[in-house]
Order: C-alpha cells, then sequence, then structure tokens
C-alpha cells in the first residue's frame, strides 16, 4: 500500500502545483479555457480521441499500433488507439523493472446521443427528416427544438493513379441544419400532464421540407458530374438524403459517390461555455464523461511533461480513455473488451519473457475510475440519501454501492482519501438511496476484467445525460490530480 501512495503521489503533486485552489484567477482562466477547447472540439468520441492524440504527440507521444510489435524503453512515453474511439496512454518510469505496477486513471468517450441509422431516409408530410437510433440512456425530451449537426467518422473511396483506397475521415458541419421540433401546446393539451416521447416516431430530426430539396436537386442536376456513376449517386441516395450527402461531401472535399459509409451522431451546434453569474459553472452537452477524459490526459501530460518527471519513477502512469461505456462497453472498444488487459501485457512482456511477472505486476497496480458523479440538486434534495450529499465546489465524489455497481472498498478509498488529504484536496462521498437503482460504470468491468484495486470517483455535475449539463469548474482544479 506504501508503493501505491508514493507512485500515485507524482500525479496528485502535478495537479495541486499547476491547478491547485490556491491558483490565482488568471491560472484558473487558463485551465477553463484549455477543458472548453478539448469539450468543444470533441462531438464525439472519434474526435475525442483525435483531440487527445493531438496533445499527447505535442508533448512526446509515440504512436505505437497493436497489430505491430512493440519495442519499449524506459523513460519514454507512448499511446495506441483502437477504433478511432478508444486511446490508451502511458509513460515508463525510467527506473521501471518488469513486475512493477501501473498507476491507472480510467474515463470513457462517449456520451448518450442520437445515431443515425444505417438507412436516415426519411421523407413524411412533405419534410426531409433523418431517422436516428438512441444511444445510451439519455433524457430524451431534453433534445427537442435544440439546434443540431451532425458530427462522426465517414469511410471515404480515393481513387489515384488508377488504383483506389479507402480512409477514415473526421467530419462535422458546424452550422445547424436540424431540428426535432415540439408539438405545439394547441394540438396537445395533454402535454400539461407530462411530455411523453415516442422515441420511434416523435424523435426524427427534421432536416429541410421536400419542396425546397426538390428545387435545389433540378439545380444540381443541370451541373456536370465530375466523378463517379449516376448509379453509384443512386445507391447512395436511396440510403441517406442525397442533400445530407452533399453537405458532407462538401465538407471532405469529395463527391457524395465517395461517400461509403459514416458513422455519425446528431449533436448540438451551441458551444461549451464557462458560464453563471460568476461564471463558476461550464454548461456542455458531453461532460458526462468527456470532463473526465480531460482530466485523466491533463493530468498524465503534466506529470510526464518533463524527462525529470520520470527519472525516479519505478513503475507505468496510464490513462485509459473507453468508447461504449454508455451502453454496457461490451464491444472490441469498450472496458469489457481485452483492451486494458492486452495493453499491461504487452507492456510488461516488453521487459520480460517470464509470464508471471504480469500476475505480479497487477497485484502492484491501481486504478481510479473516473465518470461524473450526481451533485446535490436544489429543487430535488429528497433524491439524495441525507448523509451522501455531493455538492458542486466540494471536491472530487467517491462513489460506494455494497452491491458492487461501484469497484470502491474500504482499502481502495482510503488510498484515495490519504492521497487527497496529503495534498489538502477535499473529498466527498455518495450512496445511491436504497429505493432508487444504481447506475454503474467501467470500475467494476476493469476491476473484475483485470483483478486490479479500483476505486470509483467523480466530479459533482447537474443534469447528468440531457442535452445540455452543468458542472463547476472549480472543482474541475481538484479532479485533473485525480
Amino acid at each position: 500500500m506504501g508503493n501505491v501512495l508514493g507512485r500515485t503521489r507524482c500525479l496528485l503533486r502535478t495537479a495541486e502545483r499547476g491547478i491547485g485552489l490556491t491558483q490565482q484567477d488568471g491560472e484558473v482562466s487558463i485551465l477553463v479555457s484549455d477543458v472548453l477547447s478539448f469539450l468543444n472540439a470533441s462531438p464525439t468520441a472519434f474526435h475525442a480521441v483525435d483531440e487527445a492524440k493531438k496533445r499527447l504527440r505535442n508533448t512526446g507521444y509515440e504512436q505505437i499500433l497493436e497489430r505491430e510489435d512493440w519495442k519499449l524503453e524506459a523513460g519514454k512515453k507512448y499511446f495506441f488507439t483502437r477504433n478511432h474511439s478508444t486511446i490508451v496512454a502511458f509513460a515508463i518510469g525510467k527506473r521501471y523493472a518488469a513486475g512493477n505496477g501501473f498507476h491507472i486513471i480510467g474515463a470513457h468517450t462517449d456520451s448518450p446521443c442520437l445515431k443515425l441509422k444505417p438507412v436516415s431516409k426519411v421523407t413524411r408530410g412533405g419534410y426531409l427528416e433523418v431517422g436516428v437510433q438512441t444511444y445510451g440512456d439519455g433524457l430524451w425530451y431534453t433534445w427537442f427544438d435544440r439546434d443540431l449537426t451532425v458530427a462522426g467518422r465517414v469511410m471515404i473511396k480515393e481513387v489515384k493513379d488508377g488504383s483506389v483506397s479507402y480512409s477514415h475521415r473526421l467530419v462535422r458541419i458546424k452550422e445547424p441544419i436540424m431540428r426535432i421540433p415540439t408539438l405545439a401546446i394547441h394540438l396537445d393539451r395533454d402535454v400539461k400532464d407530462g411530455f411523453k416521447v415516442n422515441t420511434h416516431s416523435h424523435l426524427v430530426p427534421v432536416l429541410a421540407t421536400a419542396i425546397k430539396a426538390e428545387l435545389n436537386t433540378a439545380v444540381s442536376e443541370h451541373c456536370p458530374v465530375e466523378s463517379g456513376s449516376q448509379t453509384d449517386k443512386k445507391k447512395s441516395a436511396a440510403k441517406h438524403h442525397s442533400l445530407l450527402l452533399q453537405m458532407l461531401a462538401d465538407q471532405l472535399c469529395c463527391e457524395p459517390d465517395d461517400i461509403c459509409d459514416f458513422e455519425l451522431h446528431a449533436c448540438d451546434t451551441q458551444p461549451s461555455i464557462a458560464a453563471g453569474a460568476l461564471k463558476a459553472f461550464v454548461f456542455s452537452g458531453i461532460l458526462d464523461n468527456l470532463c473526465m477524459s480531460f482530466c485523466s490526459l491533463k493530468a498524465l501530460i503534466d506529470a510526464t511533461s518533463s524527462e525529470s518527471n520520470l527519472e525516479d519513477e519505478t513503475g507505468v502512469r496510464m490513462v485509459a480513455l473507453f468508447d461504449h461505456e454508455e451502453v454496457g462497453s461490451n464491444s472490441a472498444q469498450g472496458a469489457g473488451s481485452p483492451v486494458m488487459l492486452d495493453a499491461l501485457s504487452r507492456a510488461t512482456n516488453s521487459f520480460t519473457s517470464d509470464p508471471k511477472m504480469l500476475k505480479k505486476a497487477i497485484q502492484r497496480s491501481f486504478l481510479v475510475s473516473a465518470d461524473m458523479a450526481h451533485a446535490l440538486h436544489p429543487n430535488y434534495m429528497d433524491k439524495h440519501e441525507d448523509n451522501h450529499q455531493p455538492k458542486l465546489h466540494g471536491g472530487l465524489v467517491i462513489k460506494h454501492n455494497a452491491n458492487q455497481h461501484y469497484a470502491a472498498n474500504a482499502v481502495t478509498s482510503f488510498i484515495f482519501r490519504e492521497i487527497a488529504a496529503k495534498h489538502s484536496l477535499p473529498v466527498q462521498d455518495f450512496v445511491v438511496r436504497n429505493d432508487v437503482p444504481c447506475g454503474s460504470n467501467i470500475g467494476p468491468i476493469l476491476a473484475s476484467g483485470a483483478g486490479i484495486r479500483t476505486v470509483d470517483v467523480g466530479a459533482p455535475q447537474l443534469s447528468m445525460h440531457t442535452f445540455f449539463q452543468d458542472f463547476s469548474h472549480l472543482d474541475d482544479k481538484i479532479t485533473v490530480d485525480v
């Protein structure tokens, strides 16, 4: 336990110096600007991982590929991605030896959202609509009457010198192009008794009116075709509105028939902002859980920004940001996959051929599962257990659940609390009421899958899983550390 405390303390010292509660307002503004920059660059998990890659490369991290052999060195920094939506970054101490522990922060890159269907083309009542699937457990009524756009990844066909290749490209249309309109109260008087959403028939974004789209199509048909065939165009148009495909093509500087497939989200056009009368809050649609992803990534980067940071380190400092937490983590890139164990084993085996060393390393490791927590709501105070009411500005929250929906236990909670106390960082506790179902996260999945001692923590926030959420950036100063 002493070794775990000592190794993990390095990350905490860095955050205390750089973003502690005693910082000047100017330094706090830099942190707020940084978190907003990350959030606004990350409308989807793909974009979040791309932004993480840029930040890691800028601080000396080298990308390695899972399909290739790893030749790792002590004192070096690396990262790899899976599916472009999960990323694992780690820095190996200069005094590292096989069998030494890993000091890990885990978070996730996805948020509840609406994802476009494989065939998204919907035409009803003279409107062009976009068919979407609900992803995760969102409060879908909050998505009505919002300015929506699309973002995600697109598979592009590229022809060069007679040969055909395919590439993955990120796309984001910044202007509002869709909206899910609410039915007027004059046509639904019963709405006063509760807004009940049928997610299949009501939750369909409107892209345009059919007559306006036809006029645009009539004009474009008189323009010359630069590439592809009319047959290819008709196949694509049969699945998705040609208007949407053309907008995507314009963003990607390609032709609509070059678009082979895509994974797109409906997302907000309103940027994440610092708000509130005293600018003490951050309003954003993707706080859960990109806030924790940002804090985890920043902690690692700050704690490994110079070679001297790793001079006396005997372990491996690691951050793992997973996709698909909101839908159970059961995917090739989710926390339920072998990603974590693969990273631990391949890093360990780069320094030894003894298979027993991995088991030793796991027993010497510690994982902080970082996911946003539920702050006490002033208008629904009865929804919190009386003795466990985390508050904004109150510091990080340790999450407990006797039924193992969270992975914290007496040992891991003690370790975390001791580290926080040594650096004067406040900590709160959360237990859900007995008459309310408890949520979960990647903590128990990683703890059971790899056998690592784990504690579940998170920064407190309001409005979780709504379209636009709220938390205090003052808690961010504490969180970056952990």
